[in-house]
């Protein structure tokens, strides 16, 4: 492919480039030429409005249902979806049928993935069966392509099973993952535990239920070595945990879900079961410092927790409703309305280097692995928007700001029509 980009505002912190409208020429997944004016007779060109273009972006936690859940998501439509949402990079979870805990499992999931714009990365289970109880086939997965060990949105009740898997990771640089949340408190849960949750009869899960599983994971983490990442946080507590932490020289990092820097609980109001979230949406105070804690570099990069649902396990009575929404469309239009474009964009590429991505950083002589788009279009995300195979979206009737064109990247093209 041989592809001329006009104009493109290129947002880049620390490039000679960034904030700089320039012409990109392409060709064979390479870019060849940065200037202010490139001419090049009959090469395809393309010239968007208000066209800006970053350094691919990476979702660090996707769920897309195949095997075993196809009704909710494909990886053929998931991956779809991730690169006209502006991502060239996801990480995949396991929470599969079956759940992938082996080698068997990683390479069949990547001989399945079909050859696109968007690069996928297996996550393996962190247990066999992500059932809590024995550590899966953590090296044998690694050495196929997981980038991490994560039970998704399962809690590791057993303290010495993540030290174990802590000491054990060290051994080849693996990524242990451990969802923050203590069940015991949290028990049987459905909504934050404050004003809202209690004004609509709905049994809490309160802060303390993700801060004491931090503490402990902190202290297993200090006292095991290893590296640590601590998914999707949700609560003022649990930045200040972490930046302590971080202090300290440990290697924790963390991310945060969309939705938690653009809801809280007041959403709940309706009833709606698409704000049914693990973690539960929290409070304004709560919103605030996550996007302090984002903006500051505690929280490592953002993710939209994809997690499509079907209509029979969503619309239900609340309680009974499955947690998760999916997030992929929504994802860039609802940072941008939280936060400043460079903070959106160092959340949106931050958490290569945690998961042990190349950054491709948009210079002369690298890899065209590119996302372009408009970062001030207004806009309120609809059903139509959807790309996705089940529609249980958070956002919807949300007004967002930024809208995405596509991504480049193994020398394909990928836009929205």
């Amino acid at each position: 492919m041989k592809l001329l980009l006009k104009s493109a505002t290129i947002v880049q912190p620390g490039s000679k480039h960034h904030l700089k409208k320039r012409d990109i020429l392409i060709e064979k997944g390479i870019i060849k030429k940065i200037a202010a004016t490139i001419s090049t007779p009959g090469v395809k060109t393309l010239s968007l409005k208000n066209l800006h273009v970053s350094e691919g972006w990476f979702d660090s936690s996707t769920s897309f249902g195949e095997p075993g859940f196809e009704e909710r998501e494909t990886l053929e439509n998931g991956l779809k979806t991730a690169g006209l949402s502006g991502f060239t990079a996801v990480a995949v979870n396991a929470n599969t049928n079956p759940v992938v805990d082996s080698k068997s499992d990683i390479k069949f999931l990547q001989s399945k993935v079909p050859q696109t714009a968007v690069d996928v990365y297996p996550v393996g289970a962190l247990t066999q069966g992500s059932n809590g109880n024995d550590l899966a086939e953590l090296y044998d997965m690694q050495q196929e392509g997981a980038v991490s060990f994560y039970d998704y949105q399962k809690p590791i009740k057993n303290a010495n099973l993540l030290k174990i898997a802590l000491q054990y990771a060290q051994n080849f640089n693996g990524l242990v993952q451990s969802f923050p949340l203590e069940p015991a408190v949290a028990k049987n849960g459905v909504a934050n535990e404050e004003v809202a949750a209690t004004k609509l009869g709905l049994k809490g899960i309160p802060a303390l239920s993700e801060e004491l599983q931090i503490t402990r994971d902190l202290y297993l983490l200090e006292y095991s070595g290893g590296k640590l990442h601590i998914p999707t946080i949700s609560t003022e507590k649990s930045v200040q945990l972490i930046k302590e932490a971080k202090k300290k020289g440990l290697q924790v990092s963390c991310s945060v879900n969309v939705a938690h820097l653009y809801l809280t609980d007041a959403a709940l109001e309706t009833f709606d079961t698409n704000y049914k979230l693990m973690p539960p949406l929290r409070t304004e105070r709560d919103r605030k410092a996550l996007l302090k804690g984002l903006k500051d570099g505690i929280i490592d990069g953002v993710t939209s927790d994809h997690n499509p649902i079907d209509v029979e396990h969503k619309r239900a009575e609340f309680d009974n409703a499955l947690f998760g929404s999916i997030g992929l469309e929504s994802c860039f239009g609802a940072l941008l309305k939280v936060c400043d474009l460079e903070t959106a964009i160092k959340g949106l590429t931050g958490l290569k280097v945690v998961f042990g991505l190349t950054p491709t950083p948009i210079e002369e002589g690298g890899k065209a692995n590119i996302t372009l788009y408009n970062p001030k279009e207004e806009w309120v995300f609809k059903e139509k928007d959807i790309l996705s195979t089940s529609n249980n979206s958070a956002f919807l009737s949300q007004s967002l700001n930024g809208k995405v064109y596509g991504v480049i990247n193994n020398d394909q093209l990928l836009l929205n029509e």
